[in-house]
């Protein structure tokens, strides 16, 4: 039995070293194994602190980016290119502790053929970041065809199989967390309790994590689009009833008549609001299906030792 460790990592120079250590201390006491550093495109020196692992430790391999593609893109190519019975894949940070290398194994050998972790909640999780969370994972499960944990991570276990299957997926927007889920196939979860970051910060800013979500969500479900369907029938229902409630009012009621354009004004912007949103979730499907159209490889590799 051979296991590969892919770690994703993008300008984490600090920690390149100490995960790698406690990670290869961990996969000796299971048996072979490989670790695969994925660098996406780092502006710091994180390339070379994994060169310089690698030629300590004939296990460490590498797959260097010639940008930066993003984490989902750098989990897949560790994906592609690892040849392990099991493939486990984790931060570089050191927030997923290697000490669960074994229990993971454990539950593979087990017979499950996927096993993810589970975030518990710590304090250090602010109750913004914590309610957002939540409501996302609850909605993707409620208007899409996958239902993934709540606080379910990209530290996981998979096996081969399901790794071959994860390599047939070319789309460009990833959302590994939805496919893994949507493949099926036997799974188990384990809780886990987050660590404070080794070194450096945190590549994922306000702005990343809701692109990340809007990804998530029309990678996997058209609702948004019925949604405003739905919206659009509701609005013209109401402005089919007012439109008669002020030609009776034009009729028999004129001495109530106010000018003015208040509630004109507010019809209009509510109104063009809601056409603007629509358009914009439009827009978000045709922009996807715009560039899937392109056949654009998910990454380029610009150095490798494998």
């Amino acid at each position: 039995m051979i296991l590969s460790v892919v770690i994703p990592a993008y300008n984490e120079a600090g920690n390149i070293t100490v995960i790698a250590r406690q990670v290869s201390e961990q996969a000796e006491k299971i048996g072979p194994y490989e670790i695969i550093f994925v660098d996406d495109g780092s502006t710091d020196s994180t390339l070379e602190e994994i060169k310089a692992v690698a030629k300590n430790n004939t296990s460490v391999k590498y797959l260097s980016f010639s940008r930066n593609f993003g984490h989902q893109k750098a989990v897949k190519a560790g994906l592609d290119y690892a040849e392990g019975d099991c493939v486990i894949s984790m931060d570089a940070d050191l927030q997923h502790p290697p000490e669960l290398l074994n229990e993971l194994i454990n539950k593979w050998k087990e017979g499950y053929d996927i096993v993810y972790t589970v975030r518990k909640d710590i304090r250090s999780v602010g109750f913004f970041k914590k309610t957002t969370s939540i409501i996302f994972y609850k909605l993707i499960s409620k208007i899409s065809d996958v239902n993934i944990p709540l606080g379910v991570a990209d530290f996981r276990l998979l096996d081969k199989k399901v790794v071959d299957e994860l390599r047939k997926f070319k789309e460009n927007f990833l959302f590994i967390r939805g496919i893994v889920s949507w493949l099926g196939y036997k799974q188990t979860g384990i809780e886990y309790e987050i660590q404070d970051r080794y070194a450096g910060s945190t590549k994922y800013t306000l702005r990343k994590m809701i692109s990340f979500a809007i990804q998530g969500i029309t990678s996997f479900s058209i609702a948004p689009l019925r949604v405003s369907i739905i919206i659009g029938f509701i609005i013209s229902i109401i402005a089919f009833f007012y439109t008669g409630y002020i030609i009776y009012v034009k009729l028999y009621m004129q001495s109530i008549i106010i000018p003015g354009w208040t509630s004109i004004l507010i019809s209009v912007l509510f109104l063009g609001g809601v056409q603007l949103i629509s358009l914009g979730l439009i827009g978000e499907y045709l922009g996807k299906m715009f560039i899937e159209t392109k056949n654009r490889p998910n990454y380029v590799i610009n150095e490798k030792k494998l």
